[in-house]
Protein backbone atom coordinates (compact mmCIF):
# COMPACT_ATOMS: atom_id res chain seq x y z
CA UNK A 1 0.00 0.00 0.00
CA UNK A 2 1.77 2.89 -1.14
CA UNK A 3 2.06 6.29 1.49
CA UNK A 4 2.39 10.04 0.59
CA UNK A 5 4.79 12.14 1.48
CA UNK A 6 3.24 15.29 4.01
CA UNK A 7 3.77 19.16 1.93
CA UNK A 8 6.17 19.91 4.59
CA UNK A 9 8.59 16.80 4.05
CA UNK A 10 8.58 17.04 0.34
CA UNK A 11 9.26 20.82 0.53
CA UNK A 12 12.29 20.24 3.04
CA UNK A 13 13.90 17.79 0.85
CA UNK A 14 13.61 19.69 -1.98
CA UNK A 15 15.31 22.80 -0.16
CA UNK A 16 17.47 21.30 2.13
CA UNK A 17 20.67 19.81 1.75
CA UNK A 18 19.70 17.42 4.71
CA UNK A 19 21.84 14.08 4.98
CA UNK A 20 19.56 10.91 5.63
CA UNK A 21 20.01 7.78 7.51
CA UNK A 22 19.48 4.60 5.47
CA UNK A 23 18.32 1.02 7.46
CA UNK A 24 18.42 -2.09 5.41
CA UNK A 25 18.62 -5.42 6.30
CA UNK A 26 21.49 -7.40 6.73
CA UNK A 27 21.75 -11.51 6.15
CA UNK A 28 21.78 -11.99 9.88
CA UNK A 29 18.57 -9.80 10.21
CA UNK A 30 20.62 -6.83 12.12
CA UNK A 31 19.86 -3.16 10.59
CA UNK A 32 22.56 -2.01 8.45
CA UNK A 33 22.66 2.09 8.36
CA UNK A 34 24.27 4.28 6.28
CA UNK A 35 23.95 7.89 5.87
CA UNK A 36 23.20 9.32 2.26
CA UNK A 37 22.13 11.89 -0.14
CA UNK A 38 18.55 11.82 -1.60
CA UNK A 39 16.38 13.96 -4.15
CA UNK A 40 12.89 13.05 -4.33
CA UNK A 41 10.91 12.36 -7.81
CA UNK A 42 6.80 12.18 -6.49
CA UNK A 43 6.64 10.98 -3.28
CA UNK A 44 9.77 8.46 -4.35
CA UNK A 45 13.26 8.91 -3.02
CA UNK A 46 15.87 8.34 -5.17
CA UNK A 47 19.63 7.91 -3.76
CA UNK A 48 22.80 6.18 -5.37
CA UNK A 49 24.64 3.38 -4.19
CA UNK A 50 27.05 0.65 -6.07
CA UNK A 51 26.35 -3.37 -6.48
CA UNK A 52 29.14 -4.46 -4.12
CA UNK A 53 28.08 -2.57 -1.06
CA UNK A 54 26.29 -3.80 1.72
CA UNK A 55 23.33 -2.07 1.64
CA UNK A 56 23.10 -2.40 -2.47
CA UNK A 57 23.35 -6.19 -1.52
CA UNK A 58 20.89 -6.24 0.98
CA UNK A 59 18.48 -4.35 -1.00
CA UNK A 60 18.70 -6.55 -4.18
CA UNK A 61 18.03 -9.91 -1.37
CA UNK A 62 15.89 -8.20 0.57
CA UNK A 63 14.45 -4.44 -0.41
CA UNK A 64 12.16 -3.45 2.58
CA UNK A 65 14.26 0.01 3.65
CA UNK A 66 13.47 2.46 6.16
CA UNK A 67 14.67 6.40 6.07
CA UNK A 68 14.97 8.91 8.68
CA UNK A 69 15.20 12.60 7.82
CA UNK A 70 16.13 14.50 10.93
CA UNK A 71 16.60 17.77 10.19
CA UNK A 72 19.75 19.28 11.84
CA UNK A 73 18.66 22.48 13.00
CA UNK A 74 15.32 20.87 14.81
CA UNK A 75 16.69 18.09 16.28
CA UNK A 76 12.82 17.18 17.81
CA UNK A 77 11.09 16.67 14.44
CA UNK A 78 11.52 13.80 12.12
CA UNK A 79 10.06 11.47 9.37
CA UNK A 80 10.78 7.54 9.19
CA UNK A 81 9.99 6.45 5.69
CA UNK A 82 9.24 3.16 5.91
CA UNK A 83 8.98 1.53 1.86
CA UNK A 84 9.95 -1.05 -0.89
CA UNK A 85 13.53 -0.53 -3.27
CA UNK A 86 13.84 -1.20 -6.46
CA UNK A 87 17.39 -0.88 -8.00
CA UNK A 88 18.17 0.06 -11.86
CA UNK A 89 21.26 0.33 -13.45
CA UNK A 90 22.93 4.17 -12.99
CA UNK A 91 25.61 3.56 -15.78
CA UNK A 92 25.90 7.20 -16.93
CA UNK A 93 25.49 8.47 -13.29
CA UNK A 94 22.49 10.48 -13.96
CA UNK A 95 21.45 10.30 -10.74
CA UNK A 96 24.74 10.16 -8.91
CA UNK A 97 25.56 13.75 -10.66
CA UNK A 98 22.28 15.23 -9.62
CA UNK A 99 22.58 14.44 -5.91
CA UNK A 100 26.21 15.75 -6.45
CA UNK A 101 24.77 18.81 -7.72
CA UNK A 102 22.53 19.53 -5.11
CA UNK A 103 24.76 18.48 -2.26
CA UNK A 104 28.06 19.93 -2.87
CA UNK A 105 27.56 22.52 -5.98
CA UNK A 106 29.78 20.23 -8.26
CA UNK A 107 29.37 17.10 -10.39
CA UNK A 108 30.77 13.82 -9.23
CA UNK A 109 33.39 13.33 -10.73
CA UNK A 110 34.64 16.59 -9.69
CA UNK A 111 33.81 15.98 -6.27
CA UNK A 112 35.06 12.81 -5.80
CA UNK A 113 38.08 12.20 -8.22
CA UNK A 114 38.59 9.15 -6.37
CA UNK A 115 34.90 7.65 -7.88
CA UNK A 116 35.73 5.64 -11.17
CA UNK A 117 36.83 3.17 -8.67
CA UNK A 118 33.68 3.10 -7.24
CA UNK A 119 32.06 0.12 -8.98
CA UNK A 120 28.78 -0.42 -10.55
CA UNK A 121 26.65 2.49 -9.56
CA UNK A 122 22.76 1.70 -9.02
CA UNK A 123 19.94 3.69 -8.55
CA UNK A 124 18.20 3.21 -5.67
CA UNK A 125 13.88 4.16 -5.50
CA UNK A 126 12.46 4.02 -2.78
CA UNK A 127 8.36 3.87 -2.36
CA UNK A 128 7.10 4.73 0.10
CA UNK A 129 4.50 2.53 2.14
CA UNK A 130 4.32 4.63 5.44
CA UNK A 131 5.57 7.49 6.85
CA UNK A 132 5.49 8.29 10.51
CA UNK A 133 7.09 11.50 12.22
CA UNK A 134 6.68 15.17 12.43
CA UNK A 135 7.98 17.21 9.74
Amino acid sequence: MAASLSDGLKKYLDESRAFVTVATISPDGRPHLTVVWVIRDGDDLLFSTTVDRLQGRNLHRDPRITLMVNPPENPYVYAEIRGTATLAPDGDKEVLNKLSLKYTGKDYATFNPSSKDDGERVIVRVSPTKVVGRL
